[in-house]
C-alpha cells in the first residue's frame, strides 16, 4: 500500500496499546511505568501527525478514510490536549489510589476512536471510531469504583450514551437506505433531491452527535458525570470528546449534507440557542466546580455550534479557533483545581475557595485570569474566541442568534465573577499543600500565558484555521 506512511500514528498508537496491555500482563507493579510509556507513545504521536500533515486530501481504504489539513489540525490539538491531560493528573490518580495500568491504556484507545472519528470518510467507519472512543470513556467515568458518584455517573453516561449511539446508528441506517451509500462522498452525489427519508437520518444523527457535545437538550448526563468521575477524567471529558465530535459536526454537515444546508441549520441554531441559554442560567445555582464547569460547557458548545449554523468558511473558522481556545481555559481551569490538595485530599467546591488569594497570589491569579476569559472579558484570549463566533453570525445577518449569545455571555458573567469575589473577599481558609508535580505546574503556566498573551497576536489561530477549512 502506497500511501501506508499516512496512516502511520494511528498504526504506531494501535501497536503502543497493544504493547502496554502486554507489558502490564507480564510486569508486576508496572503502573508507573506504563503511565510514563503512554505519556511518552502521545508526544511521538504528536510528532508523527504534525510530521504528515500534508496539502492533498488523501484517501485510503476504498474513499472511507480521509487525510487532510483539516483533520490533522484536529488531531494536533486533540493529542496535543491529551499529552497535558496526562500530565496534569499523574499525581492526582496516585494520590486517590487509582493508578493502574489500565487508566492510561483507556486513554490511549479513546483518544484512537476519535482519530478514527476525525478522518472517517464513511458512516461505517465514523461509528467503529466512535463506539471505540465510547467504550473506554464508559469505564473512565466508573474508573473510581471505590467512590458512589463515580460508579453512578459510569452507569449513566453508558446507559444515555447508548441510547444515543442507537438513534444515531439508526440515522446511519436510513441515510444509508435513501441514498444507497455509507461514503460521504457518494451521499453527497446521491442526495440531490429532497426526501423525508434522509432528514430524518441527519436528525437522528445530529442528535446523537449533539449528546456526545453535551448540547441542549441532550446534556443531562453531563453534570453528573462532571462530577462523579475523578477530576483528571473529568478533564478528558471536558477536551477531548468535544474536539472530535466538533470536527465530526463540520464534515457531517459539510460533505455528505451540503446540499441540505436547509433541513440542518435550523437544528443547528436551536441547539445552540438553546445550550447558551440553558448553560448561563443552570450554572448560577452550582456549588460544586466540576458541576458549574459542565454546565458552563454547555453554554461554550452553544457558542462553537452558532459558527457552524451560518453555512460559511468564516463560521466554519470561528469554530474551529473557538475550540482551540476552549480547550486551553478548560485546561488551565483543571489545572488550578488540582492545586486545591490539602492531606492527600482534593477539593473541588466553590466554598473551598474562600479567601485563596491570602496564601496563594500566584494560583488565585491564575483562578482570575481563566475566570475572565471564561467570561469573555477583553483582551483575554476567551474575548477574541467569542468575537470571531459573534462576527462570523452578524456576517450572515443572524442577528437574533448573536443577541442571545451576547445576553448569554452576560449572565455566565455572573458566575465567573461570583467565584472571583469569594477567592479575594471571603475569609480566608486553611493553606493548601505546594504540588510537587512539575507536568502540571508547567501546564497551568503555558496556558495561563496564552490566556494572558493571545490579545498581542489574536489573529494566530485564525490564520491557520483558515489554510484548512473545507468549504
Amino acid at each position: 500500500m502506497e500511501n501506508f506512511q499516512y496512516i502511520l500514528p494511528e498504526i504506531f498508537i494501535s501497536i503502543a496499546i497493544m504493547l502496554f496491555l502486554l507489558v502490564g500482563v507480564f510486569k508486576k507493579n508496572s503502573s508507573n511505568l506504563i503511565y510514563s510509556l503512554s505519556t511518552i507513545s502521545l508526544v511521538i504521536l504528536l510528532a508523527l501527525i504534525i510530521n504528515l500533515s500534508s496539502q492533498d486530501k488523501i484517501y485510503l481504504f476504498n474513499n472511507s478514510y480521509q487525510i487532510d489539513n483539516l483533520s490533522n489540525y484536529m488531531k494536533i490539538i486533540l493529542v496535543g490536549s491529551g499529552v497535558f491531560v496526562m500530565l496534569t493528573g499523574s499525581k492526582y490518580i496516585q494520590v486517590i489510589n487509582l493508578n493502574k495500568i489500565e487508566y492510561p491504556i483507556l486513554i490511549l484507545s479513546s483518544i484512537l476512536g476519535m482519530m478514527i472519528m476525525i478522518s472517517s470518510n464513511d458512516l461505517i467507519v465514523f461509528y467503529m471510531g466512535l463506539e471505540l472512543q465510547s467504550l473506554a470513556l464508559y469505564v473512565l467515568a466508573s474508573f473510581n469504583r471505590d467512590n458512589l458518584l463515580s460508579t453512578e455517573s459510569g452507569l449513566k453516561y453508558f446507559v444515555l450514551s447508548a441510547l444515543s449511539s442507537g438513534l444515531l446508528l439508526y440515522g446511519c441506517s436510513l441515510i444509508y437506505g435513501f441514498s444507497e451509500s455509507t461514503n460521504f462522498d457518494q451521499i453527497l452525489i446521491n442526495s440531490t433531491e429532497f426526501n423525508f427519508g434522509t432528514t430524518f437520518g441527519i436528525v437522528f444523527i445530529l442528535v446523537g452527535l449533539a449528546f456526545k457535545i453535551s448540547a441542549v437538550p441532550f446534556h443531562m448526563w453531563a453534570p453528573d458525570v462532571y462530577q462523579g468521575s475523578p477530576t483528571s477524567v473529568t478533564l478528558f471529558f471536558a477536551i477531548l470528546p468535544k474536539i472530535a465530535a466538533l470536527s465530526v459536526f463540520i464534515k457531517f454537515l459539510y460533505t455528505p449534507f451540503a446540499n441540505m444546508n436547509d433541513q440542518w441549520q435550523t437544528i443547528i441554531v436551536f441547539i445552540s440557542i438553546a445550550s447558551m441559554i440553558f448553560g448561563a442560567v443552570a450554572a448560577i445555582g452550582q456549588k460544586n466546580l466540576k458541576r458549574l464547569i459542565a454546565y458552563s460547557s454547555i453554554s461554550h458548545m452553544g457558542y462553537a455550534l452558532a459558527g457552524l449554523a451560518t453555512v460559511s468558511n468564516q463560521g466554519i473558522q470561528s469554530s474551529i479557533t473557538y475550540i482551540s481556545i476552549y480547550l486551553v481555559m478548560n485546561l488551565a481551569f483543571f489545572s488550578c483545581l488540582f492545586m486545591l490538595k490539602r492531606n492527600d485530599k482534593y477539593y473541588e467546591n466553590i466554598e473551598d475557595l474562600s479567601g485563596l488569594s491570602k496564601k496563594h497570589p500566584i494560583l488565585s491569579f491564575s483562578f482570575l485570569i481563566v475566570l475572565f476569559s471564561l467570561a469573555g472579558i477583553p483582551p483575554l484570549a476567551g474575548f477574541f474566541a467569542k468575537f470571531y463566533v459573534f462576527l462570523a453570525v452578524i456576517e450572515q445577518s443572524m442577528y437574533f442568534l448573536a443577541i442571545v449569545g451576547l445576553l448569554a455571555t452576560v449572565v455566565a458573567a455572573f458566575y465567573y465573577l461570583r467565584i472571583i469575589k469569594i477567592i479575594y473577599f471571603d475569609p480566608e481558609k486553611e493553606e493548601y499543600e505546594t504540588s510537587n508535580n512539575l507536568g502540571l505546574k508547567i501546564t497551568l503556566a503555558i496556558s495561563t500565558i496564552f490566556i494572558l498573551a493571545y490579545f498581542i497576536y489574536p489573529s494566530g489561530i485564525t490564520e491557520i484555521v483558515s489554510k484548512i477549512t473545507m468549504i
